[in-house]
């Protein structure tokens, strides 16, 4: 941490790599808050050098992992996390040259100035004895990292392993806290509880920094969420029917019908059926489809058919309405002319009414003067007799 404290020789035997220049070894224990001279373009060079060892390593170690897959690996290989690891393996803070105030405020803990601090030792070994001396640095140091690294998992820590997999079974993302530190300010462990409450699982884990003892706590967690899982499956759900939906406006689901089962056979079909009778799910699927659309054409044109006969039917009989002749109401004119016509008439009818009575009642006069003229000579009889 101080210059008084450094053993530049103890770092060398660490790293396998004796400096011909010890000057290049001391800048590239500099930070900058300590001198002008310091590590920052011995990082940038060292950074280069180190993304090629690192990608050299994982082309020979991992044949069959494509370029996608290989440069993401070696971009957890090379991230911060991992450089601060191989610091912390070398115990690099030991060796550190800072200014006071970095010192007081712990900064030879802190995971980026560590890290930093590795790259600018490979560059300072590569312009020290160039590109192979880099190299079996590097090597040796990143082998038992790679003795530990999943191909499958592409370099991944185990909180981002944790996260992805509760991520996957639908399951809320764990909490970490921190429980306690331990030791001195310069060498303190901190201890982190990882929590799962879905699953009810507790784990802790330590390390030299918050980081690293929330990585332990995160590898714990993810074994014991596996091994919940395992121990406890999750309740079995309802197949899904293999034919497909087929939804179009206007027209009604269709689903083929299901095909008639023989008597005295169950649903499933025996191991000879099966064995004659597999196919590839996608042409199975695609078949299936092929049929419902067919199906649903089908439909939609009887349902266009019989939208089309009701439609003249109707039409039919709307035209047959409008044939009927309904009776003309009478207008103003007609009205009025039909009031003057009808006293007009009611008054001829009366005067030919009157005129009849006239000549009846003439008549039953002319009768009665008549009757005198009979029955005088029947008098004039009497009397003579």
């Amino acid at each position: 941490m101080t210059d008084e404290k450094m053993d530049p020789q103890l770092l060398q035997h660490r790293l396998g790599h004796n400096f011909k220049d010890a000057s290049l070894l001391q800048q590239a224990l500099t930070h900058r808050s300590h001198s002008a001279l310091h590590n920052e373009r011995l990082e940038f060079l060292g950074d280069s050098v180190l993304n090629c060892v690192v990608a050299s390593l994982l082309f020979e170690r991992y044949e069959k992992i494509d370029e996608g897959d290989l440069s993401r690996l070696r971009a957890n290989l090379v991230k911060q996390q991992s450089l601060y690891e191989i610091a912390q393996r070398l115990e690099l803070s030991q060796f550190l040259r800072l200014g006071e105030g970095e010192l007081k405020s712990g900064g030879f803990r802190r995971p980026s100035i560590l890290a930093d601090t590795l790259e600018a030792l490979f560059g300072a070994i590569f312009l020290d004895s160039g590109f192979d001396a880099a190299r079996d640095v590097i090597r040796a140091l990143y082998v038992p990292v790679l003795e530990h690294v999943d191909p499958r998992t592409l370099g991944k820590d185990a909180k981002t392993l944790l996260q992805e997999f509760l991520q996957g079974k639908k399951i809320p993302l764990p909490q970490y806290n921190v429980i306690a530190t331990h030791g001195a300010a310069h060498n303190q462990e901190f201890e982190i509880e990882c929590l799962v409450p879905k699953l009810d699982i507790q784990v802790f884990g330590t390390g030299g920094s918050r980081r690293a003892g929330e990585q332990a706590a995160a590898k714990l967690a993810l074994e014991a969420v596996q091994l919940a899982l395992v121990k406890t499956p999750s309740a079995g759900r309802k197949p899904r029917a293999r034919t497909t939906q087929l939804k179009l406006a206007g027209i009604a689901t269709i689903q083929p019908d299901a095909p008639d089962q023989e008597p005295g056979k169950g649903n499933r079909p025996d191991a000879s059926d099966r064995a004659g009778n597999v196919k590839p799910l996608k042409a199975e699927v695609r078949a299936e489809k092929s049929d419902l659309v067919d199906k649903a054409e089908r439909a939609e044109k009887t349902e266009k058919g019989e939208r089309g006969e009701k439609a003249e039917k109707a039409d039919k009989i709307d035209k047959a309405a409008a044939e009927k002749v309904e009776p003309k109401s009478e207008t103003r004119q007609e009205k009025q002319e039909k009031a003057v016509k009808e006293p007009r008439e009611q008054k001829d009818s009366r005067s030919t009414a009157a005129r009849s009575e006239g000549k009846s009642g003439g008549d039953r006069a002319e009768a009665v003067a008549a009757e005198p003229i009979s029955a005088a000579p029947a008098a004039s009889q009497s009397r003579t007799a």
